[in-house]
């Protein structure tokens, strides 16, 4: 069984939903999406994180829209954010 901790990083979602399928590696989509291998293989790893450019290119070489690949750097970022920042000592705003 899978237990999942959070959203997971785009990195992560575009090896295994993408390139594991299709036994792509990173090089190979590097050369199709005019990105830099370095920058895919750091993708995957987690190292970096997903940008508009990327997202862009993907999108079309994916058939997808970029929209899904950003809003995955976002749903992880947003959760990172939850897990690391310390908020209990910010009052709230009253009667806003």
């Amino acid at each position: 069984m899978i237990v999942l901790d959070g959203p997971s990083h785009p990195g992560r979602v575009l090896k295994d939903h993408y390139l594991d399928p299709l036994n792509m590696s990173a090089g190979a989509l590097a050369t199709r999406t005019e990105l830099s291998v370095a920058l895919l293989v750091h993708l995957v790893k987690g190292e970096t994180g997903m940008t508009a450019e990327i997202a862009v290119r993907l999108a079309r070489f994916f058939s997808t829209a970029p929209e899904y690949w950003m809003n995955l750097q976002r749903n992880y970022d947003l959760h990172e954010a939850r897990r690391r920042v310390d908020v209990t000592r910010i009052e709230p705003l009253k009667g806003a």
